[in-house]
């Protein structure tokens, strides 16, 4: 089972995501227990102070090393093996890759960062990676985080209810996905093209690969390169 751990300042955010579909499903099945651990339940003062100004002056604040050091340690009493993971926009990016690599983990640790970013020293001394879901900036890890965790709990053996659907998935090989059609067969004069409909399964999947190449050189001819 993989041991999932959040540290946040605001663990409502996390209610709604990490009890539909298959995050809940996964939770459900025993593939992946999660635990949100508030920040604020690391700190002594009576404010639960978690931020302070910066050193050297500047605009925001940035959040304290006490309560993320205690948080982490806490939680590594338990969690020997997590792997500490702060979401980031300086991290590398979010990746299928990844998301494979986190599935198969004992136990991870997720900090969701927040105003100006965390205390360096939390970064450079209980930090394993940093990662980013893109080149921009949000308010908080919180989103980033749910989405991570989304993609890697589905991974998980078990979970879906055919393991079979993950394989011709986007990002599974270097190419994008190719299209998908249901019934019905016409509709407003838009029909699902032939050789779908045919039965020839060898002519079908070298449709799909063809049509999959394409998309990619069109829209992600990056992933090619």
């Amino acid at each position: 089972m993989l041991k999932i751990e959040i540290i946040t300042l605001f663990p409502e955010m996390f209610t709604g995501p990490l009890s539909e579909s298959m995050v809940k499903i996964a939770q459900a099945k025993k593939k992946v227990a999660i635990t949100i651990h508030n920040l604020r339940d690391y700190t002594h003062d009576k404010h639960k102070t978690c931020d302070d100004k910066p050193f050297g002056g500047g605009p925001g604040m940035v959040m304290k090393p006490e309560p993320l050091f205690e948080a982490i340690e806490a939680i590594k009493k338990k969690r020997k093996k997590a792997k500490v993971i702060l979401l980031s926009p300086q991290g590398k990016p979010f990746t299928q890759k990844m998301a494979k690599q986190f599935s198969k983990k004992e136990a991870v640790i997720f900090i969701c960062g927040h105003y100006e970013g965390i205390d360096e020293r939390v970064r450079k001394h209980t930090v394993d990676a940093e990662v980013s879901i893109g080149d921009f900036v949000m308010t908080g890890g919180e989103l980033a985080a749910m989405c991570i965790i989304d993609a890697t709990t589905r991974l998980i053996p078990g979970v879906l209810g055919n393991d079979q659907s993950i394989i011709h998935e986007s990002f599974q090989t270097k190419l994008l996905d190719h299209p998908h059609y249901t019934r019905p067969r016409v509709y407003r004069n838009h029909a699902v093209p032939e050789i779908l409909l045919s039965g020839n399964h060898k002519e079908i999947e070298r449709w799909r690969k063809n049509e999959a190449l394409a998309i990619t050189k069109n829209k992600r001819p990056d992933l090619l390169a």
